[in-house]
């Protein structure tokens, strides 16, 4: 028996779900297992699924993980295999989605990368173990499966190993020791102002113009507050206010994403947004002090330098030196480095390319890779499928046989 991975990447592709909705997709990903006779189970932090294959003795225990949700997202690929599905976002709204972050790539490298393991079983011993995990979109996922007793009910992990496909040319590895990718903070900030009609913005306190002051003055933290030579970001990802031009609503709201490399620029922007939004709050004439909510903390993905210098040797052997690159500090977070955190071992975390590499060749030639290339979470994503695949594949093996004895 051979898995079909096109074919399998075509159908998780044209049937993305959103966050922890992630049924359908865990279902292939179990039936494919039965296929492969790995035991596994199902559900583990909502929607995750555990699998566990053995080798030919006792040694290590490898985690591999691959996330498994969608974004709301309505896609523009123009594939064939493009993406129609809808779901319900938290907020009940009905929302196209698309596999915009590559995670039905993810899902596609890992089971290929189980059955070519299971081929492979005379030749390594040690336990691995493949994450399938929910919700990284919400940065939660792995934080459920752990809170559902992960450690406790499946072999502790001597080191943990992942992959993100990024638009680097096809074929290619990047990865580096220490900080991978930034940490980030998810806010939801609440503006509480006066409503009324808009014939009399006198009578109001105006939540829609406080919050654009607050937009405004939250874009000056990294350009007037954060050392040029760190690297952090304030994004304002959404704004939802009133409901008729003729309305002074009550409240605004303000979804933030922060991110950042290290634990003391985290409390430093921080606190800067918390004054700003404070301050213009009390500028507009507020009565109400606004509310900031904390959606999702992540920490930074830092890659374990001794682990990552193992890695790395071992993908050079594989694809030769040209093909492994230090892609430099992403920053996109990740909530992978909580297995790795709260089992305290290593970490090695990477990316590989998913674009043509013809296409990334020229449009780097033009200076026009920001617009010519589709990144992560656009519209546009959409990795080739070769050698796309291929690699992602040998790249999962060769990182796991490095560490299984």
């Amino acid at each position: 028996m051979s898995l079909d991975l096109d074919a399998l990447y075509i159908d998780l592709h044209r049937n993305p779900e959103l966050s922890f909705q992630e049924h359908r997709t865990a279902g292939v990903i179990s039936a494919t297992l039965d296929e492969l006779g790995i035991e596994h189970t199902t559900g583990v932090g909502g929607t995750g699924v555990v699998a566990v294959l053995r080798g030919n003795a006792d040694g290590p225990v490898v985690y591999l993980r691959a996330d498994t949700d969608g974004l709301p997202v309505l896609e523009q690929t123009g594939l064939d295999y493009a993406s129609t599905a809808h779901g319900l976002d938290p907020h009940g709204l009905d929302v196209p989605v698309m596999h915009a972050c590559g995670h039905d790539m993810h899902v596609t490298c890992l089971l290929g990368a189980l059955e070519r393991l299971v081929a492979q079983r005379d030749e390594w011993a040690g336990t691995v173990v493949a994450l399938f995990q929910p919700a990284e979109e919400f940065g939660a996922g792995a934080r459920a499966m752990l809170d559902d007793g992960l450690l406790e009910r499946f072999p502790r992990p001597d080191v943990v190993l992942g992959q993100h496909v990024t638009p680097l040319p096809a074929g290619i590895v990047g990865v580096r020791p220490g900080t991978q990718m930034a940490a980030s903070d998810g806010i939801t900030v609440t503006l509480h102002g006066r409503g009324g009609h808009g014939s009399r913005p006198h009578s109001t306190i105006d939540p829609i113009v406080m919050a654009a002051a607050t937009v405004m003055r939250l874009q000056t933290v990294v350009s007037r507050e954060v050392d040029p030579r760190d690297v952090a970001v304030v994004t304002v990802g959404a704004i939802h206010a009133g409901l008729k031009n003729n309305i002074i609503p009550a409240e605004a709201t303000l979804e933030l994403s922060l991110r950042y490399p290290t634990d003391e620029l985290r409390e430093h922007v921080l606190d800067s947004v918390t004054r700003i939004v404070n301050a213009e709050a009390l500028a507009s004439g507020a009565t109400e002090a606004p509310t900031i909510t904390t959606l999702h903390t992540l920490p930074a993905t830092i890659n374990d330098a001794d682990a990552t210098a193992r890695t790395v040797a071992a993908f050079q052997r594989a694809f030769g030196d040209d093909q492994v690159v230090d892609p430099g500090m992403f920053t996109g977070s990740e909530d992978v480095s909580w297995f790795a955190r709260d089992a305290d071992v290593p970490l090695v975390y990477w990316f590989w390319g998913g674009t043509d590499q013809h296409a990334y060749a020229v449009a780097k030639a033009a200076g026009t890779l920001d617009s010519d290339i589709p990144t992560n979470h656009s519209a546009m994503f959409a990795p080739v499928m070769h050698p796309t695949i291929e690699r992602g594949v040998d790249a999962l093996v060769v990182a796991a046989r490095e560490w299984l004895e």
